[in-house]
């Protein structure tokens, strides 16, 4: 596709509150300007369906890479969604109910000829923490449950483990229990609103002092560099959010393993651009909304992730 032809929008949070420096949108978005696209830029309060079809209040957007004044918003208009090249779809959880509307409404545009990065049906139905069901050969031992009773001999059984809320980010929320933590029952209580909601327990990984790896994948393939964080001495999450150190380091044998087997599927469900969480030898998140690392490897591996997510776009495309 030649520079300067390809229309494109993203659907985000507010611009203005993000961390420039470190933000993936921000690095998708440079890279459009790099190519001369034409940007629209939407939130979710933006968009629409009016008798089928899908319409978004856009504004055009120009972006450049400053950490002091990174973009110019233009005046707003309204176009139909499908009328657009490509939608990356980057809005962060939580994965609500509001979240799960604004998918209907950009499977209309893609029904009108949008390529959506991720396809709607993918975001509605991967989880960022349940879809590591789907490879348990991967995985620590996990249970997912409502059930404070069944938590409860999860952590008897295995003496230290890992739960945390499905619909959250960003290392909200996770906490490590020990068998004799007298915080146990309250923590369960917490996270299920006794009983109400499902919440994820894994067996604890003790390679998480090494840092927990995020690795991306565009198309299916990984980028070959993992960014692993590295917790502070007084937590346990290894979120950048949290404190955590992010270091910069090669895939493994076992990490180019898993990416293996998970990154065939997320291609064939219309995953283009996803970033799996693994721990010493395990995956413990798919993460397909809105994945982050892209700035960080760029720098430390002299790399443009973005730009190998366009070329895969355009190619979608052509």
């Amino acid at each position: 596709m030649p520079k300067g032809s390809l229309k494109i929008g993203i659907v985000m949070d507010p611009i203005e509150a993000i961390t420039p420096y470190k933000d993936s949108s921000l690095a998708m978005l440079l890279e459009a300007e790099r190519r001369a696209a034409d940007i629209h830029y939407f939130q979710q309060r933006d968009l629409k369906i009016v008798a089928g079809t899908a319409f978004g209040h856009s504004q055009r957007l120009r972006v450049r890479d400053d950490d002091e004044a990174w973009y110019d918003k233009g005046e707003t208009e309204e176009i139909e969604l499908g009328s657009l090249d490509v939608i990356l779809m980057r809005k962060d959880p939580p994965f609500d109910m509001e979240y799960v509307y604004t998918t209907y409404i950009l499977d209309r545009a893609r029904e009108a000829g949008a390529l959506i990065v991720n396809h709607p049906q993918a975001l509605r139905d991967m989880n960022e923490k349940a879809y590591t069901a789907w490879f348990p050969e991967c995985t620590p031992l996990t249970l997912i449950t409502r059930s404070m009773a069944e938590m409860k001999a999860f952590l008897l059984d295995n003496g230290r483990i890992v739960v945390k809320p499905l619909d959250s980010m960003g290392g909200r929320s996770i906490f490590v229990v020990h068998k004799n933590d007298n915080n146990a029952n309250v923590i369960f209580e917490t996270l299920t609103d006794y009983g109400q909601r499902f919440a994820m327990a894994q067996v604890f990984i003790p390679e998480i002092s090494a840092g927990d790896k995020r690795i991306l994948l565009i198309n299916g393939k990984a980028v070959p560099y993992a960014l692993a964080r590295i917790p502070s001495a007084d937590d346990y999450r290894g979120n950048l959010v949290m404190g955590a150190k992010g270091i910069g380091q090669e895939l493994s044998d076992v990490d180019r393993s898993i990416c293996e087997r998970v990154g065939p599927v997320l291609r064939n469900r219309g995953v283009l651009f996803a970033g799996i969480d693994v721990i010493g030898d395990y995956l413990t998140e798919v993460n397909v909304t809105s994945p982050t690392g892209i700035r960080e490897l760029d720098k430390r591996f002299d790399l443009n992730i973005a730009g190998q997510l366009f070329d895969a776009i355009e190619a979608e495309i052509a």
